[in-house]
């Protein structure tokens, strides 16, 4: 049976976009949940996709972009690249800073944001987009043994990498947003909403987000 109070793509548009950031624990299924929220609300789904809007406008490849993805700063890596990986005009442009491909992925989340309805996970989006109206940040956990057995899977690794990658991979996403944003990384006061996934479940709390949303901006 048809669920009348599943909303469209107009009726998320009405009184603009709706911009939907998603922070996320290594493991907690934030993904997942995002892109159910996506399908819920008629969102553009964006998390390595922006790689690669990124890449487009700024000349450099989309490759350069994922090896730097989520890390603090990218000329110590730049070396270890060849020289295809970026253009000449970029190479010596005064533009490529410690800071320009944080400012590349920044300008184009907001061309993004821009364009329509959009669902970001990760990369700073929610202080990036601070300013827009219709904007919800939602920051999502979830137990260690749950992430450790997502990960388990994902890699085909035993637990004890698990929680090494987990360890590492935070520990780099930490960085990277504490530096760009001036804020705490996974701290509540920074977000709309902290949910932890494994208490009601990925398309629980995918709910749970949605009637929050639904609830804020009047849906």
């Amino acid at each position: 049976m048809e669920d009348n109070n599943k909303p469209n793509r107009q009726e998320a548009a009405a009184g603009g976009q709706l911009i939907i950031c998603i922070g996320r624990q290594l493991g907690s299924g934030g993904r997942f949940v995002a892109r159910q929220l996506a399908d819920e609300f008629g969102c553009r789904l964006y998390d390595k996709e922006i790689l690669n809007l990124a890449a487009k406008e700024s000349g450099f490849s989309e490759k350069f972009f994922e090896q730097n993805d989520e890390q603090k700063g990218f000329m110590k890596s730049l070396f270890h690249l060849h020289t295809p990986h970026v253009s000449d005009t970029n190479f010596y442009s005064s533009r490529f800073s410690q800071e320009s491909l944080f400012q590349f992925q920044s300008d184009a989340i907001l061309k993004a944001a821009q364009e329509g309805n959009c669902v970001f996970v990760g990369r700073c989006a929610d202080y990036v987009v601070r300013e827009m109206d219709r904007v919800v940040s939602v920051f999502i956990t979830a137990n260690l043994d749950e992430r450790a057995a997502r990960v388990m899977e994902r890699h085909g690794c035993d637990r004890e990498e698990a929680l090494k990658i987990i360890h590492s991979k935070e520990s780099t996403r930490s960085s990277y947003y504490n530096y760009y944003t001036g804020r705490k990384w996974g701290d509540g006061a920074n977000y709309d909403l902290c949910v932890n996934s494994s208490l009601l479940g990925i398309e629980g709390t995918a709910r749970l987000i949605s009637r929050f949303i639904r609830e804020r901006f009047g849906l």
